[in-house]
């Protein structure tokens, strides 16, 4: 699958293991930024993504932040986005099953790294 990912500096970390997990897996994946923990404006590196993936370049996007708010309100003003933020498996779940949401929102203050490996794997996997 083609996934774009982006993340503001408190979601830097997380988006740096998320991308290694998902090439590892085989996934195509791009990297949108940010690209140090530095502070940054969130919105310079989430839009991109959200535009990426409805413009059909990317079939999924991960927009990562402290807590995943922010980056899925940026995502969601982008027209064909639809971005849901996940904080455990059933939401992530729900978002593909009944909202079919392209692009997923993780908070790197809300979650341990295993939890959101496994919400990763579980989103890409969720059918419509």
């Amino acid at each position: 699958m083609k996934i774009a990912i982006g993340s503001d500096h408190a979601g830097f970390q997380y988006k740096q293991r998320i991308f290694a997990h998902l090439v590892e897996a085989g996934h195509e994946v791009k990297d949108y930024g940010t690209h140090s923990t530095e502070s940054c404006d969130y919105p310079t590196y989430i839009r991109p993504v959200a535009e990426a993936v409805t413009a059909g370049t990317f079939e999924r996007g991960i927009v990562l932040g402290g807590s995943g708010n922010g980056e899925a309100i940026v995502a969601n003003r982008v027209r064909g986005v639809r971005c849901a933020i996940a904080w455990d498996l059933r939401s992530a779940r729900l978002s593909r099953r009944h909202n079919d949401a392209n692009v997923l929102a993780l908070g790197q203050r809300m979650l341990a790294i295993e939890e959101v490996l496994e919400i990763v794997d579980l989103w890409l996997a969720e059918p419509f």
